[in-house]
């Protein structure tokens, strides 16, 4: 099991390797937090296995591989045979833990998460890596899309964690959690955003930085880092800001988000997704449904399908950088 360690060399210039994430120079990281979580559930939960589809290497698990070599399984490059597996190892009493990226479980495996899985209740956990841009591999590996559809999905969980705290700590709590779970994977060398002995990720439940303003960002996974730096870079400026964040985006906590709304002028909603069916249709839905009626600006992933690059390259060209996002609110607000 890795210990956390501060970046000391920059990562900008290269593409990463498969799902890997990017290490921030001078900020905490902690190496494969999902492993941690895995290992200490299985410790906890007999009764859990984990599968892979060929992936194995990309989805930090050979940890478990070693440890529980009786309780793992690789079916090869087949998503749907992946699921199915799942399932049926659901139906006679395990917790399955399936990892690939989110590409193929959300556009290849989607009919088997929703029917084989969901409709029936079924204990299992899908950990969906390469989400949004953390892939540099184009539109071919780069899970764009996945959260509009996981969440149209009935009876699903659905979770896109910020940092290595709270990747670890969903893996660890997923055995427990009923039904089936989708959640998005950060591996590797994950930066550490929250202090993992105070955080604690809660299903449904979004978490609050700062004491409201003239600025309110809304953020899912690791949009949440950038919008915590254009919070203390606006802040510095004299433009209080604060952050709502929210790992859930199914199911939603509709009501923290307005209280949030309540205390900020403008709204900002930032996701490593695209603005369709994701967080920023989150957000407007609960706001026009209560009624609620606040100046909002999107920060998303723009409607086509993304080229090769890396992601410093990627996530600067479409606006997700921090130095990108503190750029666009400038401008909105006249700073």
């Amino acid at each position: 099991m890795a210990d956390t360690l501060t970046a000391s060399t920059p990562t900008a210039g290269r593409t990463l390797g498969m799902g890997e994430s990017q290490a921030v120079v001078g900020r905490p990281s902690q190496f494969a937090p999902f492993s941690q979580g895995l290992l200490r559930a299985a410790e906890m939960h007999p009764e859990l296995v984990v599968l892979t589809a060929d992936l194995g290497k990309y989805t930090d698990v050979h940890d478990f591989r070693r440890e529980h070599p009786e309780r793992f399984f690789n079916v090869g490059m087949a998503e749907q045979a992946l699921v199915m597996v799942a399932a049926g190892l659901s139906k006679v009493g395990k917790v399955a833990y399936c990892t690939t990226y989110g590409t193929f479980a959300s556009r290849r495996a989607y009919d088997f998460i929703a029917i084989a899985c969901a409709h029936s209740h079924e204990n299992v956990k899908v950990f969906a890596g390469n989400p949004g841009l953390a892939s540099g591999y184009g539109g071919t590996h780069q899970a764009i899309e996945d959260l509009a559809l996981m969440r149209s999905i009935p009876n699903l969980t659905v979770m896109d964690p910020a940092d290595a705290t709270e990747m670890a700590q969903i893996a660890e709590m997923a055995a427990g959690l009923p039904g089936t779970l989708y959640c998005r994977l950060l591996r590797a060398h994950v930066p550490v955003v929250f202090d993992p002995t105070t955080h604690r990720v809660q299903v449904g439940r979004g978490h609050v930085v700062g004491q409201g303003g003239r600025i309110g960002f809304v953020s899912t996974g690791v949009m949440t880092e950038r919008c915590l730096d254009a919070k203390a870079h606006f802040d510095t400026l004299g433009h209080p800001a604060a952050v709502f964040h929210t790992a859930t985006l199914k199911p939603f906590d509709t009501e923290g988000l307005l209280r949030f709304a309540a205390t900020v002028d403008r709204l900002v909603v930032a996701e490593n997704h695209v603005a369709m069916g994701g967080l920023a249709s989150l957000v407007v839905d609960a706001l026009y449904e209560a009624g609620v009626h606040k100046p909002l600006l999107k920060i998303a992933i723009p409607d086509q399908f993304i080229e090769c690059g890396s992601q410093a390259f990627l996530y600067d060209r479409y606006g997700l950088s921090t130095a990108r996002i503190c750029q666009r609110v400038s401008a909105w607000i006249g700073a």
